[in-house]
């Protein structure tokens, strides 16, 4: 059985969640997401509680148990306090410039690189940081990681974009000498 699957997921008030067959559409102060889901799960909502039941003995239900339970309890969060994402900028005459809700980046292209905004993203700019949000994670995750691979960051001097977390490994600075 999966230990993050027996994990019961609390519901904070003002958010509420219904399943209907195969969808499970879940609505707070942020927003409302809808998600199919695995209908031979067995889920039980009980007040501000939600529990996710696996009575399957095949491997690939025990997998969906854990799957499941973490995207409903993503899609709670995500109607409560929304999810962000924070992308550095680094470079010699880099920048950012934000042009109503799209971004337009100058990061050592010959032309400027214009950001469409996604609908459910917003996206901001803070000095050399672009701060994608919204209450989808997966959407926040990908659309964060299409503005990361315009410009990888490269090891000798850290120029690019990256996550503001991720730990950039940066290799010695080759010499001539033999």
């Amino acid at each position: 059985m999966s230990r993050i699957g027996k994990k019961i997921i609390d519901i904070p008030a003002g958010v509420t969640v219904a399943i209907n067959g195969d969808k499970c559409t879940v609505t707070g102060p942020l927003g409302t997401l809808t998600k199919t889901i695995e209908p031979k799960l067995t889920y039980k909502l009980d007040g501000q509680t939600l529990a996710i039941e696996n009575n399957n003995a095949d491997t690939k239900y025990r997998a969906y148990h854990g799957l499941y339970r973490q995207i409903i309890n993503n899609m709670v969060v995500g109607v409560s306090k929304g999810y962000e994402k924070r992308l550095t900028i680094n470079g010699v005459g880099y920048k950012i410039t934000q042009k109503g809700a799209d971004l337009v980046l100058n990061i050592g292209f010959s032309h400027p690189v214009e950001v469409k905004a996604v609908e459910g993203i917003t996206l901001a700019t803070d000095k050399n940081e672009i701060i994608v949000k919204g209450i989808d994670k997966e959407l926040v995750g990908q659309v964060a990681l299409k503005i990361r691979d315009i410009k990888p960051v490269e090891p000798y001097h850290a120029y690019g974009i990256y996550y503001s977390d991720e730990t950039v490994v940066r290799k010695e600075v080759k010499s001539g000498k033999k």
